[in-house]
């Protein structure tokens, strides 16, 4: 007679028939049919018996069960519980991969996020967020759970798809205009340039820990500029006196130099803040960007130039600002050109870029750039990529709005299942596409659920276009109609090999179709704008983490395959490989194409090896605006300094030629923001390893290879 039942985890309980009813009453509900229970667990248990044990484990009864219902023609039966059995199981090794990440968090935290720390805020913000994804997984339709699951889609930032939205250009003028409250009284607006500064940095702080991703400064340096003027009437109605001792000129004169150095220490403020005020439990800085390079006055010239100056001289002792991301924007007629008002900030950006690697820079000059600047909406984006302009339900333009959540598609893997057939590609692509619009969809509909207080500072204190109106208790489902819905790819480069044996970078025809494919999902998108009434967009997902997890699934399936997962990530979004060899001008010009289809959201970069000067970044970006229709473009080299006393060293240093150091701290861009190297995660710095120039580092090579 069995007396004992030896459970998963080694457990020894005693028998219960119990049990074996339950489980089989749940297979028969699912079918909604009306079985004799109690006969076949008297079936299952007489065989139990006739097995003679004194114990048997959980899986012998389980398969006694399903032969059971076999033997009696109840195969639909079985086939249920044969699920039940499956679906028991899932959620079992869910709990114990839960378990097992808890454990690794506790020993390090992971570098899906190049900015998150390794202190106890940073560990144990990552094992809520590791239990609510895992729960969120648990409580999705289990067909779309399976695509995230194995890998066909990514669901960003699953952790948070039941809690919030992703990012949010903050129109920060109109806050500062009206004030706000963070939740413990009202913050009244600024009268000087100290305080509008330091308020800019709490705006992102505050914003920050209501959503997942990040926060833009949509056009500071004109949104700061009010509070110049207010900073000079002060300084004149407080050194009023002296006009009896100064002529009016040199009066004007002394109340301009008190007042740039005003707003030189408001701005070194903004670049100190930002670099050490935390958010997210005190997990990481605010990840941030700003806008710049348009002023539409002196003033915001002066803001524009003060903070690209004061970044230029890092932090204390000179380390590199990790934050806030820059975005200069270049106008012909405003600041691109010699003869243009602003073309004194250009040269600034350009030089602190060479010495920074920020700011990145913005071409407003670009053809779906310029339709909305001819119609008064100043274009922005964020460090990250993300760009939002056109707008279904409202007004266009980014001000108050953010890309809501993205889903990612693996690329590559359906190159590698087409076989070369690329009919059967598309095919593939068309199925991933609406499993992406229907992934969207359900997260939609649980963010519909969500209320106003559920996101106090920015749908309470109406920063959210579309929370203009609502209270404390209604939904955010205007917010969610007025924020762009994005469909991603990675691994464009990957999936050309796949199907035809060469990449963009290497082939005419390889361009050709790689164009063909994100048009395609661009088109796809487009469509499902009209007819769902959501903001759809392409998206060329930066793939921080998802780089290395797509190709670790690949790997394991598909095997090592010359081109497609011999290494250890997939290339970011549309771009050319990293370890190809190509020109300056044939990458920008490759690549330029894709910046148009992808309306969510794309950035190319320029490798340089050693340190370029503003010359050479400022040829470069000369080159890109005037002879293609490319946008948004970084310049990227590994940047080295001194931890003592902030020197910048040559590559290949390991000490300090100032101060004798060895403590020497590397930066490089991860995708779309600096980072520390240490914080790299895997296939980032896979990625890193094998990044190699697109030309020579003398500025006259650079000129000579553009012309």
């Amino acid at each position: 007679m069995i007396c004992y039942v030896i459970k998963r985890d080694g457990r020894k309980v005693k028998f219960d028939e119990t049990k074996i009813q339950n489980a089989i009453l749940l297979s028969a509900n699912e079918l909604d049919l009306e079985l004799d229970t109690g006969k076949i667990t008297g079936l299952v248990t007489e065989k139990i018996k006739d097995l003679g044990l004194e114990e048997i484990d959980v899986e012998q009864i389980q398969d006694l069960i399903e032969n059971t219902l076999d033997d009696l023609d109840l195969n639909h039966v079985a086939v249920a519980y044969s699920n039940y059995r499956k679906e028991r199981t899932r959620l079992r090794d869910i709990k114990s991969d839960l378990m097992r990440s808890v454990h690794n968090i506790g020993i390090e935290t992971d570098r899906d996020n190049a900015n998150v720390g390794n202190n106890f805020s940073s560990k144990l913000l990552r094992i809520a967020s590791e239990t609510n994804k895992w729960h969120n997984l648990s409580k999705i339709p289990k067909e779309l759970a399976k695509y995230h699951e194995i890998g066909d889609l990514h669901f960003h930032d699953l952790d948070s798809y039941n809690l919030t939205t992703n990012c949010l250009n903050i129109d920060t003028g109109d806050l500062l205009k009206r004030g706000f409250n963070t939740g413990y009284g009202t913050i009244t607006p600024p009268k000087r340039i100290e305080t509008a500064a330091e308020l800019s940095c709490i705006l992102l702080q505050a914003s920050q820990n209501d959503m997942f991703g990040g926060q833009s400064h949509v056009n500071f340096d004109n949104d700061m500029a009010p509070y110049v003027k207010l900073t000079r009437d002060e300084i004149i109605k407080e050194f009023e006196l002296l006009l009896s001792t100064m002529t009016k000129e040199e009066f004007d004169t002394f109340v301009e130099q008190k007042l740039h150095k005003r707003v030189h220490q408001a701005m070194q403020g903004v670049v100190y803040n930002l670099n050490t005020m935390h958010s997210r439990a005190g997990s990481q800085v605010p990840f941030s960007s700003l806008n710049i390079g348009i002023p539409h006055s002196d003033d915001a010239a002066l803001i524009c130039e003060s903070f690209l100056l004061e970044y230029e001289k890092g932090l204390g002792k000179g380390e590199q600002p990790i934050f806030p991301n820059i975005i200069f924007r270049v106008k012909d007629g405003v600041n691109r050109e010699e003869g243009d008002p602003y073309f004194y900030l250009y040269e600034i950006a350009c030089k602190v870029a060479a010495k920074r690697m920020n700011p990145t820079f913005m071409n407003l000059d670009a053809d779906f750039n310029k339709e909305y600047y001819d119609k008064g909406i100043l274009p922005a984006t964020m460090g990250c990529r993300t760009y939002v302009c056109s707008n279904i339900n409202g007004p266009e333009g980014p001000d108050k709005r953010g890309n809501i959540a993205p889903t990612t598609i693996n690329l590559p893997r359906l190159g590698i299942l087409a076989k070369g057939n690329i009919d059967k590609f598309f095919e593939l692509l068309d199925s991933r596409l609406n499993s992406a619009r229907e992934s969207l969809m359900h997260r939609y509909d649980i963010l519909c659920k969500l209320k106003v207080k559920d996101l106090p500072f920015v749908a309470g204190e109406h920063l959210l276009l579309g929370s203009e109106g609502l209270s404390a208790n209604d939904s955010i489902e205007p917010i969610l109609k007025n924020g762009t819905w994005s469909i991603g790819f990675i691994g464009l480069a990957e999936t050309l090999t796949s199907l035809i044996g060469s990449h963009h970078g290497e082939s005419v025809e390889a361009r050709e179709l790689g164009y063909k494919i994100v048009q395609h999902i661009r088109d796809f998108t487009d469509k499902a704008t009209k007819e769902d009434k959501l903001n759809w967009s392409c998206y060329a997902t930066p793939a921080e983490g998802l780089s290395g997890r797509f190709i670790a699934f690949d790997q394991e399936r598909f095997g090592n395959i010359p081109g497609v997962t011999d290494k250890d990530y997939y290339t970011n979004s549309y771009h050319v490989p990293v370890g190809h060899k190509i020109s300056i001008k044939d990458k920008i010009q490759i690549e330029a194409p894709f910046h148009k289809m992808c309306n969510a959201g794309h950035i190319s970069y320029i490798e340089i090896d050693g340190y370029p000067t503003g010359d050479t970044i400022k040829s470069i970006l000369d080159y890109a605006y005037k002879e293609s229709n490319i946008n948004y473009m970084g310049i990227n080299f590994h940047l080295r300094y001194c931890k003592d006393c902030g020197h910048q060293l040559l590559q290949g240093s390991t000490t300090c030629p100032k101060c004798s150091s060895n403590d020497i701290q590397g930066i490089s861009r991860v995708t779309g923001y600096l980072s520390l190297d240490e914080r790299f995660g895997s296939g980032k710095i896979a990625e890193r390893h094998d990044r190699i120039s697109h030309d020579g580092n003398n500025t006259a090579v650079y000129k000579k290879n553009l012309l």
